[in-house]
């Protein structure tokens, strides 16, 4: 594996006529991107195509994530999956100051693009699985793996808590 999997050289794209392409693949068994975050069994491809004004970057991924069940608290594998597309412009005088320039090594480092987009697959409240039943509400235990006896806790409905609400005096208006 090379230092640094993640750059792609993209020189001879310069010199090409619109329309050529290149396909790039990245298979990593383990990606530590961050500290905290890191992707396993990392596939992809990115295809590099030369354009009239710089060069289109499609890049399609998967990989494994390991999540801590929001009901549960069990660790799981969370399978992610991602693409992206992002043009490079060969000068700035096409750009605007959003855009992304051509360095003029021809050099690209995708791994902080690669890392973005999986960041933004990640669901905000991870669940192991679909009928995961998480946790007692009066001891804490797993109900995935033991029924504790506990009943479920009633919702509360019609309490004197409305009275006491800071929306009671709302109903008046109606």
């Amino acid at each position: 594996m090379s230092k640094h999997p993640f750059i792609l050289k993209l020189g001879a794209f310069v010199h090409q006529s619109p329309g050529y392409s290149k396909e790039f693949i990245f298979e990593h068994p383990q990606i530590q991107f961050t500290d905290d975050f890191s992707v396993n069994d990392l596939d992809g491809t990115i295809v590099v195509t030369r354009s009239q004004q710089g060069v289109l970057l499609q890049g399609n991924f998967s990989g494994d994530l390991q999540l801590e069940c929001a009901r549960c608290l069990e660790k799981y594998d969370h399978a992610l999956e991602w693409d992206f597309n992002e043009l490079y412009f060969f000068n700035d005088q096409d750009a605007t100051k959003e855009d992304f320039i051509l360095p003029d090594d021809a050099q690209i480092d995708v791994k902080a693009i690669i890392k973005d987009e999986a960041l933004l697959d990640i669901p905000i409240n991870p669940i192991c699985k679909e009928d995961c039943q998480g946790l007692c509400q009066v001891c804490g235990t797993d109900l995935n793996h033991h029924d504790c006896g506990h009943k479920e806790l009633p919702l509360q409905e019609d309490t004197d808590d409305e009275e006491h609400s800071p929306f009671s005096g709302l109903k008046d208006l109606l």
